[in-house]
């Protein structure tokens, strides 16, 4: 008999966040607590899609397995793992992809995030597509399968709580990974130790926590978190509030470009005479790259370009830093854009509704005042 699953977790040794959602457990990270280049496991949200599984006892022990459309199914324990594939590390985001949603108008299902669901961490472990490489790819191979450890959000091991997928193509690329460590840590019980995958670029619910098998198809996978609504977009726009039924949709794949304000936070006062302040931030934009971030002070009516550190690697996000020039005391509100490569920048309002609210990328606004309260 397998152990009764919990519902909750010891949140004590995340600081700051916000939570959510109990059940499944839910935590965001305000976005001034993302303001590190990497961000540090105490400060990265926190998704379920179901109940906790049992708590790990052997972390070297678990073990997954590789199937369908191979030549030679596979099953590894983590130390095989470990000890027969190249070991590898990025930085790279973890993104929901309900991230944003609490911007739609009218409210979309789901868990009311801001911009909290995202972070960038240090992920070590192997490329998905060594381990691939070895079972023997059949010709037939085209989608990925995703299972974890983890029951459904009523206690059933019988039925997943997530179960996605991806192209093979994308479960090829080198940054693809099945990962053990976070930030040079043991990857914690929390985020899916001892074993997920990280899938970056893409939303996060294809990075299965507590990974147990990763099934080859010959189709798109129909998992729970594939089919109906469910991290899907309409194919044409719909007005807002519209039910989706009947419509035809696209699987989510990757995010749009997205910008943060880190540094000043939302509702920070400045003393009397201030006249320039730094403000920092962070930016992504899934599979793409992130070409410029912006901020104005006046709604648009001009725009100051921000500087930019190179990421460490692909998928890591680009941190950036812009000096502002205040006019006077007052009261004033900051909106960050970015741009990516193929030219999309963020909208001032959310646009592309979507009835379980996935994809929104509105720009992130932070209001300030210098000197006295008025």
């Amino acid at each position: 008999m397998q152990d009764k699953p919990k519902a909750g977790f010891d949140l004590s040794a995340k600081k700051g966040l916000s939570l959510l959602g109990e059940t499944p457990l839910v935590a965001e990270t305000p976005e001034e607590f993302l303001d590190d280049e990497t961000t540090p496991i105490a400060r990265f949200f926190v998704r379920n899609n179901g109940l906790l599984p049992p708590p790990v006892e052997n972390a070297e022990a678990w073990s997954f397995t590789i199937d369908g459309e191979v030549e030679c199914p596979l099953q590894l324990t983590l130390a095989e793992l470990k000890s027969r594939f190249p070991h590898k590390t990025f930085r790279m985001v973890l993104e929901c992809g309900g991230n944003g949603r609490s911007f739609f108008a009218p409210k979309a299902e789901g868990n009311a995030w801001t911009n909290g669901g995202a972070g960038s961490a240090e992920w070590t472990g192997v490329s998905l597509g060594d381990v691939l490489r070895e079972a023997g790819l059949k010709k037939t191979a085209l989608f990925t399968g995703h299972f974890g450890a983890d029951p459904d959000k009523h206690g059933n091991y019988q039925h997943q709580a997530m179960s996605r997928g991806v192209p093979l193509e994308k479960a090829l690329e080198e940054h693809t990974l099945l990962v053990w460590a976070m930030n040079g840590e043991p990857l914690p019980f929390i985020h899916g130790g001892p074993l997920r995958l990280i899938v970056p670029g893409w939303p996060g619910s294809l990075s299965q926590k507590w990974l147990k098998r990763i099934w080859i198809r010959d189709r798109e996978h129909d998992g729970p978190g594939m089919t109906g609504l469910s991290y899907r977009m309409p194919v044409q726009p719909l007005p807002p509030g519209s039910d989706g039924e009947g419509v035809e949709t696209r699987v989510l794949e990757s995010m749009p470009v997205r910008s943060i304000v880190t540094a000043p936070a939302d509702g920070e006062r400045f003393s009397e005479g201030t006249r320039s302040i730094e403000v920092r931030g962070a930016a992504w934009a899934g599979d793409d790259d992130v070409t410029r971030v912006e901020v104005t002070l006046d709604g648009g009516a001009t725009w100051i370009e921000a500087s930019m550190k190179p990421p460490r690697n692909r998928y890591d996000w680009v941190r950036w830093q812009a000096n502002l020039t205040l006019p006077g005391d007052g009261y004033y509100e900051i909106h960050a854009r970015a741009t990516d490569s193929k030219g999309r920048g963020q909208p001032f309002r959310a646009a592309n509704w979507n009835p379980n609210g996935y994809g929104c990328n509105v720009m992130h606004r932070v209001a300030v005042t210098v000197g006295r309260e008025v």
